[in-house]
């Protein structure tokens, strides 16, 4: 198979190539490396059967030739991380909307299949738990920097919907709050911030109250499940939610990694007009139903938060140290 994984080179993207390759896929990656690392690959980067160009999913003509020669499209490509969203707004409105109506077009034109990674970011304020794929949207104003990233996504979402009723076989998965080894807490991202700072010995710092709820899906066992998806005419058309179904508060994930790493870090709170700046807007519960990827590909998340946690600390405790991000 030969496959193109927009993105391949960051947190998400470097798994699934490294998972490709090891099935005997063609794999070539295109990262800008905005946010993606050349590490990410480094225990592939010799194979035979991958290909790394550094570009941008901005440049149409680059797209078209790479996705002409694909039979398979992965579009992971997108500004991601709350601290991102905020600093780089129009930057990453132009990545996450004309990116990837670049990298859909061209999976139309020349008859590739595409996956589309979106986001829980989609259902915004809407906390029921178990978040289905039918379900409504409830965000804020325009005017609140967040909100841009679940409209992005949400206008991807559309015209991969439109592209298929045209013909593309194309499947979309919202993503719950994945993580793992190689996610970085540079741009946001809660669990290794946390496991960095616990490390270097400082405060975790819970932003809010510290009672919201969300549910971590280690990143095996989200790759393991989107060529699945892949393979299935019956999942063309359609979106699939994945993540896992363990809840736990920021508040308790700061004192399970205080408690697995054996660290004297004290929980510091941060407002979130501290950390985020004036007008950040938050929701109290993030909790997915998987049940239509569970029906279709048997998906069923197999490493609790314990053993997320154990494998990011690893990784984490054998790599040089990252910043531990306080805030912005």
């Amino acid at each position: 198979m030969r496959t193109l994984i927009t993105g391949g080179a960051g947190f998400i993207g470097s798994h699934l190539t490294e998972a490709l390759l090891a099935t005997g896929d063609q794999v070539t990656v295109l990262d800008d490396l905005s946010t993606g690392r050349r590490e990410n690959l480094a225990a592939v980067a010799d194979h035979p059967r991958l290909r790394v160009v550094c570009g941008s999913v901005l440049d149409a003509d680059l797209v078209g030739r790479l996705v002409l020669g694909s039979d398979v499209v992965y579009h992971l490509a997108a500004a991601v991380g709350a601290f991102t969203i905020r600093d780089r707004t129009l930057d990453s409105l132009r990545t996450n909307l004309h990116g990837t109506e670049n990298v859909v077009i061209a999976a139309h034109r020349y008859d590739a299949r595409l996956l589309l990674a979106s986001t829980s970011e989609i259902y915004g304020k809407n906390d029921r738990i178990g978040l289905r794929e039918t379900d409504d949207r409830i965000i804020g104003p325009p005017t609140v920097s967040r909100w841009s990233y679940s409209e992005a996504k949400a206008i991807d979402e559309t015209l991969v919907t439109g592209y298929a009723h045209a013909g593309l076989r194309a499947v979309t998965v919202r993503l719950f709050n994945t993580v793992g080894p190689r996610q970085t807490g540079r741009y946001g991202m809660v669990v290794p911030r946390f496991v960095g700072q616990a490390l270097a010995g400082v405060p975790l710092t819970v932003y809010g109250t510290g009672e919201q709820i969300r549910c971590f899906c280690h990143v095996a066992d989200v790759v393991a499940t989107l060529p699945r998806l892949m393979a299935r005419h019956e999942a063309y058309g359609r979106v699939f939610n994945l993540g896992s179904a363990e809840q736990v508060t920021i508040g308790g994930l700061a004192r399970r990694v205080i408690a697995l790493t054996g660290s004297s870090s004290p929980i510091e709170q941060i407002s979130y007009s501290d950390a985020y700046g004036d007008g950040y807007e938050d929701m109290m519960r993030r909790v997915p139903d998987c049940r239509r990827a569970r029906d279709l590909v048997g998906f069923a998340p197999t490493r609790d938060l314990d053993a997320i946690l154990r494998d990011v600390i690893a990784e984490r405790s054998a790599a040089p140290a990252e910043p531990a991000v306080a805030g912005p």
